[in-house]
């Protein structure tokens, strides 16, 4: 029986799934396929490398570091992101808290990060790299508009993988999971408005129309995502793990105490429901 991991974005917020996934770890629980969204898979990497309590580092030590996020970087004409690029998905990996490649490289699964292709408005669903230590791929992922510059992989143009689809479980359905586990980053009681910026999203990227056009129908479209989410949840094919609280954390949160605080309740939360995650896994 195949199973797999489903991770939502929401930048910073991420850092509960990271407590859960950090539970996962020392619960000795690895599923057969990870897939992210934004700071999902580019946190939820750590897991797949076996590194608990990374993510907690990185954001405890650096989220109040200009370097790593500020408005310094995103008018710096060579970074063109609120997020110190270089920074935060070359030093930090590769120097200061290294991310273990090999461990990383020898996961027999799949692994997937979801990008917006910016000239379909669609998702494509790309295979993270064992060993890019640029993280082109993680950074597009991450690649929120109008915050960061576009990204170009194979030729094609991408930004934050959330745009067109910010939950993606029925991506896992559809490469075979059986058993799946969804970490979102949201209360079940969220619902998403309109972006109050898409005025300017329609300005900055009028290229690229059915991007936009994603962009303007991605309130709804996902709050149908969530929907259609809970009710497989209902019918015992999904397993879905979410924040009671927030509390109060923000897609850029500085607070490193409020940081850790989130991230120990995605901990505890699934310590708490440890045994279930097991049985429905049929470990």
């Amino acid at each position: 029986m195949k199973t797999g991991l489903v991770l939502e974005g929401g930048a910073l917020r991420a850092i509960f799934s990271s407590g859960v996934c950090d539970a996962l770890l020392d619960g000795d629980v690895m599923t057969d396929y990870v897939i992210g969204v934004s700071a999902g898979i580019a946190y939820g990497v750590s897991y797949v490398s076996r590194q608990p309590r990374r993510n907690l580092e990185v954001v405890t030590r650096y989220a109040p570091d200009k370097r790593y996020m500020g408005m310094n970087n995103l008018v710096d004409k060579s970074n063109r992101s609120y997020f110190g690029l270089k920074f935060a998905y070359d030093t930090i990996p590769n120097e200061l808290i290294p991310f273990d490649y090999d461990t990383f490289a020898a996961y027999p699964g799949e692994v997937e990060a979801v990008v917006t292709n910016l000239n379909t408005g669609k998702a494509d669903y790309l295979p993270v790299p064992r060993q890019d230590r640029e993280s082109l791929l993680l950074q597009a992922t991450c690649a929120m508009p109008l915050l960061f510059p576009i990204y170009r992989i194979n030729g094609q143009p991408y930004l934050d993988g959330g745009a067109a689809d910010s939950i993606p479980w029925q991506r896992a359905l559809d490469q075979g999971c059986e058993r799946v586990v969804v970490v979102l980053t949201r209360p079940r009681e969220y619902r998403r408005k309109p972006d109050q910026m898409i005025r300017l999203i329609r300005k900055q990227y009028q290229e690229y129309p059915k991007f936009v056009q994603t962009m303007e129908t991605r309130a709804q479209r996902y709050n149908e995502n969530r929907e259609q989410l809970f009710a497989l949840e209902q019918e015992g094919k999904a397993l879905v793990i979410a924040p009671k609280s927030t509390l109060g954390v923000g897609r850029i949160e500085r607070d490193t105490e409020k940081l850790r605080l989130l991230w120990a309740e995605g901990y505890q939360m699934a310590v708490e429901r440890m045994d279930e995650i097991r049985d429905y896994l049929g470990l």
